[in-house]
């Protein structure tokens, strides 16, 4: 009998190739989904306790204004004296019923003593009059967790303690860098003209020129909205000339001496952490679905340290 070469059976290996080839096509479209890189929602989703931390109450400041609180966090480590004296200054009310005077578009806020021309300033109870300038700090036994990218203002930037910072190998110093939310104390023309008792917000684009030229004391952990929508001042530099367009401070006060219950249960991303790294890569190469091209490259200060209020 003739044998039809149609129906043929096909050879063994052709048969396991084609099988092959069938699992691969199969298997393709699920790795391609799981290689897929993570959102910094969904890292953050995935966070785990231990990836955050806690504000100590001690070194957290809370600045209430009529639309609500302000968290600002001190920075001990880069300015041991003037934290120490804000505490001071804090503890014994010293902005209480002071206002934030000065607005100045795309730049900073500043709050403090306004005293006009015959008026005597308010007393500073037990603080320091005058503090030595601490425009950078020895680089030596700072835990720093630098950034991959190059910065145009330092040969190294990063972050220490949850603060962006900088540092320089060459001269063995670091110091803060000058982001938004920074909080700085206002000085005159001579370096140790800072004391703490006028202090600013940083609520423009970064000014990194100030960078180791200010005294850096903390930064704001929430209530940012709060101090960017104070209205511009029109007298040069952003002062209100007039005392209606002034923002009153109810009070300013250190979290510790607030009683428990009325804290602001903030939580911060640690900055040490391959979680952390995640998320800077994940704001540093976009591949959200918006995004056509991944710019392969972040500035220390448009990486912003996700805060969250505890459940």
């Amino acid at each position: 009998m003739r044998t039809d070469h149609r129906f043929r059976p096909l050879p063994l290996f052709l048969a396991l190739l084609c099988a092959a080839a069938a699992t691969a096509a199969a298997a393709a479209e699920p790795a391609a989904e799981a290689e897929r890189p993570k959102t910094t929602q969904e890292l953050l989703d995935a966070s785990l306790p231990t990836d955050w931390r806690s504000p100590d109450p001690g070194n957290t400041l809370y600045m209430e204004l009529a639309g609500g609180r302000v968290v600002i966090e001190l920075a001990p480590t880069f300015a041991p004296g003037h934290v120490a004296n804000i505490r001071t200054l804090a503890k014994e009310g010293f902005w209480d019923g002071l206002t934030i005077y000065r607005s100045q578009d795309n730049f900073v806020v500043q709050f403090g003593d306004l005293t006009g021309e015959g008026e005597a300033p308010k007393p500073i109870g037990s603080a320091k009059p005058t503090l030595p300038a601490e425009f950078a700090r020895p680089a030596e036994g700072l835990a720093f967790h630098a950034l991959p990218d190059r910065d145009g203002w330092a040969p190294e930037t990063g972050f220490a303690e949850g603060f962006p910072a900088a540092r320089d190998p060459d001269t063995g110093e670091a110091w803060m860098a000058h982001c938004y939310g920074t909080l700085g104390a206002g000085r005159d023309m001579t370096a140790d003209s800072s004391n703490g008792t006028e202090l600013y917000v940083v609520i423009g684009q970064a000014p990194r020129q100030l960078d180791r030229n200010i005294t850096q004391v903390g930064r704001v952990l929430q209530g940012m909205e709060l101090l960017s929508v104070v209205p511009r001042g029109t007298g040069p530099l952003g002062f209100h000339e007039e005392a209606a367009q002034r923002v009153p401070i109810k009070a300013l006060r250190l979290a510790s001496e607030v009683p428990e219950a009325e804290r602001s249960d903030v939580r911060v991303l640690r900055t040490d952490t391959p979680l952390f790294d995640a998320v800077v890569e994940s704001r540093r190469n976009r591949r959200d679905d918006w995004y056509l091209q991944p710019a392969g490259h972040i500035d220390l200060c448009n990486i912003s340290v996700p805060v969250r209020i505890a459940e």
